[in-house]
């Protein structure tokens, strides 16, 4: 499979494939293990689309019996005594109200009672006295209170506190604590998880006080827990305590409405899956038994009641009939405040008359089972097609379909959630999206910055950094065209290479080359020179193309000698490493050709052609034969006189050439120096080989010849002008005709 996958995809594209597969696989771990700081981004994301989707309007059934500022300005500071609440309820009552529910919790008895008030200032003040003409009914206001609630649908409520993280639960309940459980059904299955661990986890309850949970009808509790930031947005509907189970006061409520006596609660192998009412009503759940609280609007959405209407009789008769009321309060300084996602401040009595509306309505804001393989799905496939697009096409191109894919995403997830109440997060696929296209797109452009780097680090060995420059900066520019210029030439060869190769194995060959060539082509490009190319062990360079380069004849020259140089230092490490040393020659000649890049359209080189380069080359190939390591025509020499010494060494018409050339070999000036006798020497007999006068040259050439510096040169000339003193040719010009390269 992968010798396939190679064959089907570049390099690059398997690196982009890998990269983006990884990034999925990243966010799929992310998705299992889901962070606090993620939780806290699907939160925002879930309450943004909470308050920007929500379209249904409120049931008019829940209504909110408000202990305002008003409220308490007309009858006073809170806690009110209870005879008041008993005279609040009854009204209620009378108004019609088919449930009544009190976010209020009477944990402590009235203070407040007659005969409350007597123990206290007996207690206080020393003052003993009795009520006369009060009756004993009116005595205690929670014995009142109580007396009251036998007779209505109400329900008290109560609260309880979570076990701390890492705490045990004792399920011991205060033996005053005597409110009444639910009766529930529990419809599982063997391995199914127990109810009870799920829903328990409480450390204890506060309940109202013995006298009135015993009266009460019904008890529910007003416990909602919020998430990490703070935000109430699920709330709990059935608690477990004491393996018993007691209803949120919102159920409690609403089953005191309507009439039910038990509940149905559906298991899953993962938890709890839904309750019924009667088998009728089906309240879905998460697997913890919560329910999203599908708010309907900000703060008094539902309508709000004064309680002190109520209690002064400004409200109409049968105003409340069929309706369900939660008597609780919206002044800010009795706490009951909360941050809701759509509204900081919203008070929590409307939160349970929004959780029977949404009961009511079958409003519920679905997340079951199949959403979460559903967001998982979604994320994997966001995370292989934009990775599969991005391998074949540049992110600029992609941005467009990648953008369209995020709104699908999103505006997906908004059809579910208007049109069906399903909320599926499209945090974690817009999430996938972004960081694959961000990879990837980061990936493409260093995979090319490195491309780029590489080829700039290629091409440095051939040539120089100016032309790479150019290249990078402007690839438009490597066309077929070129240009003419006066450029200098350099060709250089190792002598007799393919017999000193034979006596060693391919790899020593390959290291010899190695260790020769790169210092070579490195003292190259240091003088500012473009190495054009290697053939075998031979080296053609250039100078003054593409860009202009001030003195190019004397760069090349002294490239030339710092090559030899050069050369002369490795000899000692060949000697030692392979057994021998090494000779070149070096040809070097200035003129005009035309540079640029030569070739066919699919394959081209940036090289230099014309009649110049041949004689460069010729250059080169006159080394052996006047035993010279450096050879430079006229060009070179008339340039570069204050560099170097020169001296001429023949006048000569190289194959297929007709004009002769002046050629000339190089030497330092101290060198120069320390030979002066032997050059003096040599320029008189130079003088009278090109006078003709050959006799009197071959004798002077014999002689340095016994001095064995220059033993080619010398001989060659001495053998020469034998043979011209035995041909008298005709009508001597001083120029030599090679016949051969």
């Amino acid at each position: 499979m992968a010798i396939l996958l190679k064959k089907l995809l570049k390099k690059d594209q398997i690196i982009l494939l890998g990269t983006g597969l990884a990034a999925t696989l990243l966010m799929v771990v992310l998705f299992k293990a889901n962070p606090q700081f993620f939780r806290f981004l699907d939160h925002k994301l879930y309450d943004q689309f909470l308050s920007t989707y929500h379209t249904e309007k409120a049931s008019d059934v829940p209504v909110v019996i408000d202990i305002d500022e008003k409220s308490l300005q007309e009858f006073g500071q809170w806690p009110w005594p209870r005879y008041r609440i008993a005279i609040l309820l009854q009204n209620l009552k009378r108004l019609g109200a088919q449930s009544i529910a009190t976010d209020i919790i009477f944990a402590e008895p009235d203070k407040t009672s007659p005969y409350a008030l007597r123990e206290a200032w007996k207690r206080d003040l020393k003052l003993n006295f009795e009520f006369s003409g009060l009756p004993e009914g009116l005595m205690d206001n929670d014995r009142l209170l109580a007396d009251n609630l036998k007779t209505g649908p109400f329900v008290l409520g109560i609260d309880f506190i979570a076990l701390a993280p890492g705490a045990v639960s004792v399920n011991k309940a205060p033996i005053s604590c005597l409110i009444k459980p639910v009766n529930v059904n529990v419809w599982t299955k063997e391995g199914y998880p127990s109810p009870h661990d799920i829903l328990g986890g409480m450390e204890r309850a506060i309940c109202p006080i013995p006298v009135l949970a015993a009266n009460a009808p019904g008890t529910g509790f007003i416990t909602i827990a919020a998430d990490e930031d703070s935000i109430y947005r699920r709330a709990q509907l059935l608690i477990s305590w004491n393996n018993k189970f007691y209803p949120n006061l919102a159920l409690a409520s609403l089953m005191q409405a309507l009439g039910s006596k038990s509940l149905t609660l559906k298991m899953t192998p993962n938890g709890i899956e839904s309750i019924r009412f009667d088998n009728k009503l089906v309240i879905p759940t998460d697997i913890e038994g919560k329910v999203r609280i599908n708010y309907r609007g900000p703060a008094k959405t539902f309508e709000y009641i004064s309680a002190s209407d109520v209690l002064s009789g400004r409200v109409a008769p049968d105003y409340l009939k069929g309706r369900i009321a939660f008597i609780g309060t919206s002044a800010s300084g009795l706490k009951d405040i909360r941050s809701m996602p759509i509204d900081p401040s919203y008070p929590g009595v409307e939160t349970h008359a929004t959780i029977v509306d949404n009961i009511l309505s079958e409003q519920f804001i679905k997340k079951p089972d199949w959403t979460i393989g559903a967001e998982m799905t979604l994320m994997i496939l966001a995370g292989i097609i934009t990775t599969l697009l991005l391998m074949w096409a540049s992110a600029v191109w992609m941005a467009v379909p990648v953008i369209g894919m995020g709104l699908s995403m999103w505006f997906g997830s908004v059809y579910l959630y208007t049109k069906h109440l399903y909320y599926l997060s499209p945090l974690y696929s817009l999430l996938t999206l972004f960081l694959t296209f961000t990879l990837l797109t980061v990936t493409k452009f260093w995979r090319e910055e490195r491309a780029k780097r590489f080829i700039h680090g290629a091409f440095a060995h051939y040539l120089a950094p100016s032309v790479i420059s150019q290249i990078m900066d402007d690839p438009d520019s490597l066309t077929l065209e070129g240009q003419e210029k006066d450029v200098t030439i350099q060709f250089s060869d190792v002598r007799d290479f393919t017999s000193l190769s034979e006596k060693l194995t391919p790899t020593q060959v390959t290291n010899l080359l190695h260790d020769y060539l790169t210092p070579m082509t490195r003292i190259i490009t240091d003088h500012e020179g473009t190495l054009d190319k290697f053939i075998g062990d031979a080296v053609m360079a250039f100078w003054n193309a593409p860009l202009n380069i001030d003195n190019h004849q004397q760069k090349a020259l002294k490239a030339a000698l710092m090559q030899l140089k050069k050369l002369d230092e490795l000899n000692l490490v060949f000697k030692e490493k392979y057994g021998f040393t090494i000779k070149v020659g070096i040809g070097i000649h200035s003129g005009q050709v035309r540079v640029g890049n030569m070739g066919s359209a699919e394959l081209f080189d940036y090289t230099l052609i014309g009649d110049n380069v041949n004689t460069a080359s010729r250059m080169e190939g006159l080394t052996k034969y006047y035993g010279q390591r450096l050879i430079v025509s006229e060009s070179i020499a008339s340039t570069c006189t204050e560099d170097c010494h020169f001296r001429e060494i023949d006048n000569v018409r190289v194959k297929g050439k007709e004009k002769p050339i002046t050629i000339f070999t190089v030497d330092t000036h101290q060198e120069a120096q320390n030979r002066k006798e032997e050059f003096l020497a040599y320029g008189k007999a130079y003088s009278f080989y090109l006078e003709g006068r050959f006799e009197e040259a071959k004798d002077i050439f014999e002689k340095l010849n016994d001095l064995g510096t220059e033993s080619v040169l010398y001989s060659l000339f001495a053998e020469r002008c034998k043979h011209l003193e035995a041909s008298h040719p005709e009508n001597w010009d001083g120029v030599y005709t090679h016949e051969t390269k």
